[in-house]
């Protein structure tokens, strides 16, 4: 309950700072923010990152899926019993 309290509190301090601060604060900020944003650095880097997902993204997903595929063959294979080794049933693939 206590850090339920605290929590509300800075709430309100941070409200009634930022408002004290005003709109020409916020703009200040906001025009720094967006400034850093469109940098050049910051825009090749962004450049880097989306081609990097284009390129490499569908063949990640692909290997994900097929590691989480084996994993699931891994441990739904069965030595002769339908039951893990504490006596519940283990759901196998075409059950599901």
């Amino acid at each position: 309950m206590r850090g339920r309290i605290l929590f509300v509190v800075g709430l309100g301090a941070g409200y009634v700072l930022g408002a004290k601060a005003g709109r020409q604060r916020y703009e200040q900020i906001a025009s720094a923010v967006d400034k850093m944003w469109n940098s050049p650095a910051v825009a090749k880097q962004r450049h880097e990152v989306q081609h990097f997902v284009e390129t490499k993204g569908p063949k990640l997903v692909e290997s994900a899926t097929d590691a989480a595929g084996d994993a699931f063959e891994k441990v739904t294979k069965r030595k002769g019993s339908r039951r893990g080794d504490h006596g519940s049933e283990v759901a196998r693939p075409e059950d599901l």
